[in-house]
């Protein structure tokens, strides 16, 4: 009996979990509602590339969801559709799907297979309401799968490490302005990143015991999240997907101490499901480019030519606008990135002192390093001997989980150059979220131990 209660009170907390993890991500990413985002930033951010999915939808309403090979752009409308409707405060694309226009032209965007479009566009076939209503719907679906999905984490975190360390994690996604204000974007789909992580986060947890005889099925998992992600949203911030999806396996390897030999199968099993993943996707998007245009080798030069001014291609072999990110410093690049601001408290407090302001009221990302370290170090020190393999398992993951953004900073370095109004979403891709769990975990032990030396000295 006492079993049975402690089950459904276990089972009552999870819930409870749950709920107040979705509920507060819902409504920060649907409508902004905790004001962690300046509101004409959120309303706006990322809409100009969103409108490629307002575009797919209106091409494939008009012409067949696989029409232009199924990928995602921007459309010219009839002009003797245009003249007697009014435009949208966020441009032709919005209107065009709003108001029923179609395309004289369509020009396509083809460095991702625009699954994410398709599958909006199967919707917007299917729900058979107004316009207006099945955008709303689109957007409380996308919020919610991206509430959802961080939601998957904190539930891991709750399991393993209890319930204050999952609400550390919980009030960290809440409060990053950048999670706010991707949360909902039809084109980003936030959820779609996480996937792999998740897949291999509960994968491990659950076969942990026995996980020597699932060895193909883990690869099989791996290349089906990862299909996915690049099917949803391709191979935007692809190399942060891929570390961050090995961020699970660190944390398990260090807590049952897996062998050299058990690291290498596993990793070698991850890469080559993740491998073939790609690669499938990158032979879909060229048959997909070929459609468009002329034929398959059309795509294969596409992405050839999109890693290069991506990366670090010679600035002679591409147009003069990207000679700057081409040639820029990859240090100084991450710099950039480190001062970005996580949380702005300015966004509740009115203070006209700059350096306050600027410095004091902008929480920025190397701040949270410098608090991250500190409370590694507390943490090391402070946890008790039961936890304190799960703590050190804890603290090399969150360290090592840094390497999910830096690789795109450094191998994508002139694509992170320029998108400097986008990139520091990756530091939530899940440096962030396992930092404020060491801090949480250090502020627990410490407040442990005081309570302990107390009641001694009592």
């Amino acid at each position: 009996m006492q079993l049975r209660h402690l089950g459904q009170s276990e089972l009552t907390k999870k819930i409870a979990i749950w709920a107040l993890s979705i509920g507060l991500l819902f409504f920060g990413f649907f409508a902004n509602t905790w004001r962690v985002a300046e509101q004409n930033w959120f309303a706006k951010h990322q809409k100009d590339t969103e409108a490629h999915v307002m575009g797919r939808m209106v091409k494939s309403r008009q012409d067949g969801i696989f029409s232009a090979g199924g990928l995602n752009g921007w459309g010219t409308a009839k002009s003797t559709d245009a003249e007697w409707i009014p435009s949208t405060e966020l441009g032709p694309q919005y209107t065009a799907y709003l108001y029923k226009l179609s395309f004289d032209k369509f020009s396509t965007y083809n460095s991702q297979p625009g699954g994410q479009g398709m599958v909006f566009s199967l919707l917007d076939r299917l729900i058979p309401l107004s316009q207006q209503t099945k955008l709303t719907l689109f957007y409380i679906l996308t919020a919610l799968l991206s509430a959802g999905a961080l939601t998957c984490i904190v539930s891991w975190f709750y399991e393993e490490f209890g319930g204050w360390v999952a609400i550390f994690v919980i009030v960290s996604a809440v409060l990053s302005q950048w999670l706010t204000v991707f949360g909902k974007n039809l084109w980003w789909s936030l959820w779609a990143f996480y996937l792999p992580m998740i897949a291999v986060l509960y994968f491990l947890k659950r076969y942990r015991e026995t996980l020597d005889r699932h060895l193909i099925r883990f690869g099989i998992v791996i290349f089906i999240a990862v299909s996915i992600k690049c099917f949803i949203n391709g191979y935007e911030y692809i190399t942060t997907t891929l570390v961050m999806m090995m961020v699970p396996f660190v944390y398990y390897a260090i807590l049952d101490k897996w062998s050299g030999r058990q690291c290498v199968k596993w990793t070698l099993a991850a890469g080559l499901g993740s491998g073939v993943a790609i690669f499938l996707s990158f032979i879909m998007l060229c048959f997909q480019i070929g459609a468009a245009k002329d034929g398959f080798m059309d795509g294969v030069a596409h992405i050839i030519w999109s890693f290069g001014k991506r990366t670090y291609g010679e600035a002679e072999d591409f147009p003069p606008v990207y000679a700057a990110s081409l040639n820029a410093g990859t240090l100084s690049v991450v710099i950039t990135y480190m001062n970005g601001v996580f949380f702005d408290l300015n966004n509740y407090l009115s203070i006209s002192n700059g350096f306050v302001s600027n410095l004091l009221l902008k929480i920025r990302y190397y701040y949270l390093i410098v608090l991250f370290i500190a409370m590694s170090a507390l943490l090391f020190w402070r946890s008790n001997a039961e936890r304190r393999h799960h703590y050190i398992a804890l603290i090399w993951t969150t360290w090592f989980s840094i390497l999910a953004p830096l690789s795109w900073h450094v191998i994508f370095k002139a694509h992170s150059y320029i998108h400097t109004h986008m990139s520091f979403l990756l530091w939530q891709m899940p440096f962030t979220l396992f930092g404020f769990a060491v801090f949480g975990s250090a502020v627990i032990a410490w407040t442990k131990k005081q309570t302990e030396n107390i009641m001694e000295d009592v």
